[in-house]
């Protein structure tokens, strides 16, 4: 009987593991370095040393195994193909599954790890009890992930989901990391949010506590909370980006909850009450609906939601 299932989220510094057991319960979790030598290629196998010692340790069969899950950085297909590589780990195309089989014979899943972490929330965190949801990560990017009628939209080349690669801005001269210009991504994320906070404050002279010490995503809704006039003005068109990009999202996919996570999330519920009105104005009106909520699982959606592609089977 499968009792249990490993949920495997690789980082470009370490990679995250979990034990799970068939509730979808964590009974242990993990780190190991990742090894990006050599284009990455100890990876996969340090992972799954990692696990078989980890069986033997809990006396686990792999007849125990309902499988294992990773959730890797780059676009994968359904088959568990990484299709364009992995830039920052050094991966090149592969299929994940086939090669962790050669050293354990148990169902082995794959998903892009913002896709696998999305995953996660809807089945134990922010979204449970919704199964059309999308997620949005705001950290150093906006990672998106879809789920439709309980499963993870893919897309054609893996790249379903992308939400923060959304054109919002024609006027914008900087290039984002995509090499396109004018992305939700350098808006709304916390890079995107100090860019804001920069030629706001480069406007005028008026009074900030922004002005005084290291700006960051964190100092201006802090600066928000104290009731600063000039952060405020900030935090207000970062909502009026991501209000408007989730209304576009929502006329696609049409989803019953927003769930709001990453580093920018921990602010809590005043960054929603800048999204949320932004949403309502611009959204169609029958996906108005869509609540928002904050992520709950932090930086273990990921373990979580890799282990649910095979726990949710």
């Amino acid at each position: 009987m499968n009792k249990y299932a490993f949920g495997v989220d690789i980082g470009g510094t370490t990679v995250k593991i979990g034990l799970f057991d068939k509730e979808g319960r964590v009974l242990d979790k993990w780190e190991i370095p990742t090894v990006k030598d050599n284009e990455g290629v100890s990876i996969l196998p340090d992972v799954a040393e990692s696990l078989l010692a980890k069986m033997k340790e809990k006396g686990i069969a792999e007849s125990d195994l309902a499988g294992i899950g990773v959730g890797a950085p780059g676009a994968v297909d359904s088959e568990g193909t990484l299709v364009g590589g992995a830039v920052n780990i050094g991966w090149k195309v592969f299929n994940i599954p086939k090669v962790l089989n050669a050293y354990i014979n148990v169902p082995v899943k794959a998903a892009n790890d913002a896709n696998a972490a999305a995953f996660g929330e809807m089945w134990q965190g922010g979204g449970k009890g919704y199964n059309n949801m999308v997620a949005v990560t705001l950290g150093t990017g906006v990672g998106g992930g879809i789920i439709i009628n309980g499963n993870i939209l893919t897309g054609a080349t893996g790249a379903g989901g992308e939400i923060g690669h959304i054109h919002m801005n024609d006027e914008e001269t900087e290039e984002c990391g995509c090499k396109n210009k004018g992305c939700l991504e350098q808006y709304a994320s916390a890079t995107g949010i100090v860019r804001l906070a920069r030629r706001r404050l480069a406007k005028d002279d008026k009074p900030s506590m922004l002005r005084e010490g290291t700006l960051s995503a964190k100092a201006v809704f802090d600066a928000v909370k104290a009731g600063d006039e000039v952060a405020i003005e900030i935090a207000t068109q970062f909502g009026e980006y991501l209000g408007k990009g989730l209304a576009a999202v929502a006329g696609v996919v049409n989803p019953e909850i927003f769930v709001i996570g990453g580093g920018v999330s921990k602010a809590g519920d005043i960054l929603l009450s800048f999204v949320e009105p932004v949403f309502q104005k611009y959204a169609f009106e029958q996906c108005r609906g869509a609540k928002f909520a904050l992520a709950k699982l932090g930086n273990d959606a990921g373990i979580y939601g890799a282990a649910g592609l095979v726990l949710r089977d």
